[in-house]
């Protein structure tokens, strides 16, 4: 029993360590709490300015910044920084080849040289994520409207115990959660087992829409699909999720997405 446990509790860490073999690549989430319009705008341009040229630089293609959608009370706000690599090698080696770019080094001085007195955010979050089996690349939106009216929705399933999580990514792939939105034109952008975060046992996904009235539509859709009538009632997914969030996601307008 407790090789059973210990099995069970090292799998995500065991399983993101050889992500390589089984090619699924590591999506990581950078989250960055501000509370401050000037710390907003200096995180802004840092992020324009050095770390998406440094990631492109290493070869990363699609790296998404968006901004989280909150109301004008709220006392921090949020933006999150997406993006793929083929291995936790590489995420790493991308690590190191970024604080080791000269051009870099020189655009990120004044965010690098900052004073304690002047943080340029709260703090920093990261998850990593292994792709699902069934929608292994980071796939971004085919959208035509502007993106300053887009919304990205981000969700987070937890699960009670580690065997209701794997049921819950098994309803995503086996099931046909995954086939039943690529149908209805959600325009998922990944589908992601968390890893290593504050919050586990876990999964997350992000599906993109044109706007708000499109994602209601969207959703509305869904939720009247025989396809999803049938599979929302099987016996064999009953209860698989504890926790769920969501989140309004708009992307920022130097964002690759």
């Amino acid at each position: 029993m407790l090789r059973l446990l210990a099995a069970a509790l090292l799998y995500p860490i065991l399983s993101l360590a050889q992500s390589s073999k089984s090619e699924a690549p590591i999506l990581e989430l950078r989250i960055y709490h501000h509370s401050t319009e000037e710390q907003g705008r200096r995180l802004d341009a840092y992020l324009a300015s050095c770390v998406l040229p440094a990631l492109h630089r290493q070869g990363l293609k699609h790296v998404g910044v968006f901004h989280a959608l909150s109301n004008d009370t709220a006392r921090t706000r949020q933006t999150y920084l997406l993006a793929a690599y083929a291995s936790l090698r590489k995420l790493m080696d991308v690590e190191a080849k970024v604080m080791a770019d000269k051009v870099y080094l020189q655009d990120a001085q004044p965010y690098l040289d900052t004073l304690p007195a002047q943080p340029p955010y709260l703090r920093k979050e990261t998850v990593l994520m292994r792709s699902f089996r069934l929608f292994p690349q980071l796939r971004p939106p085919s959208l035509q409207g502007p993106k300053e009216q887009r919304i990205y929705e981000l969700r987070s399933y937890e699960s009670l115990h580690e065997r209701l999580y794997w049921n819950k990514v098994e309803m995503f792939n086996e099931g046909g959660e995954i086939a039943l939105f690529d149908r209805l034109g959600f325009h998922a952008a990944f589908y992601g087992e968390v890893v290593a975060g504050a919050r586990m046992p876990n999964l997350m996904y992000m599906t993109c829409f044109e706007n708000r009235a499109d994602r209601e539509a969207h959703w509305q859709a869904f939720r009247e699909d025989p396809e999803w009538k049938k599979l929302s009632v099987d016996p064999r997914y009953r209860k698989n999720v504890s926790r769920n969030e969501t989140i309004f996601l708009r992307p920022a307008p130097y964002s690759d997405y």
